[in-house]
């Protein structure tokens, strides 16, 4: 089982990605807010778009090593290849041990290259459709809302929107 793993951080200021201001006048964003911020880590398979997700409000070896656990049990008894990027939690040694425990193999990305991660290219969307240009009162609503977006696509619709099934993606050739 080919998946890939990536992180996602969301802020009670969310991404404004258009604002309405008279012709020629600055629009004025207020920036409001503790400036908290809540991380929606996931696991996508290549193959199949089954997809599962870990909610935090933090994001350390500890919660890695939990989700890392979460996978074992999600694909339990396939062998797992797990492409992730070079974050501190993912190479920390007692990460890197457990994943070795639990026999899932990692494989690393290159640094700077996060359109390689699916995962990345999926989280794009999932900012664009369900935290963009609105107020964020409740973080934890905002996050739970984004899980149930992503868990709420049809494994097809996760893979076109994660790039998967472009006719340029990086790994196609190993599924078809």
């Amino acid at each position: 089982m080919i998946l890939f793993v990536d992180s996602t951080i969301f802020t009670e200021v969310p991404p404004l990605r258009a604002m309405w201001a008279p012709i020629g006048q600055q629009a004025k964003v207020p920036i409001w807010g503790s400036h908290d911020r809540r991380f929606l880590t996931g696991a996508l398979s290549i193959k199949t778009g089954d997809y599962v997700d870990y909610l935090s409000s933090e994001f350390h070896q500890e919660q890695f090593q939990a989700f890392l656990h979460q996978i074992r049990s999600h694909w339990r008894g396939w062998r797992i290849v797990l492409f992730l990027d070079r974050n501190t939690p993912h190479k920390a040694h007692r990460s890197q041990r457990l994943a070795r425990e639990l026999a899932i193999q990692l494989r690393w990305l290159p640094k700077a290259c996060s359109e390689l991660n699916v995962l990345d290219q999926l989280w794009h969307h999932v900012k664009e459709d369900v935290a963009a240009n609105e107020p964020t009162p409740n973080l934890d609503a905002t996050v739970r809302r984004a899980s149930a977006y992503v868990h709420c696509m049809s494994p097809k619709e996760r893979l076109r929107k994660a790039g998967v099934l472009s006719a340029d993606f990086w790994l196609g050739d190993i599924l078809k």
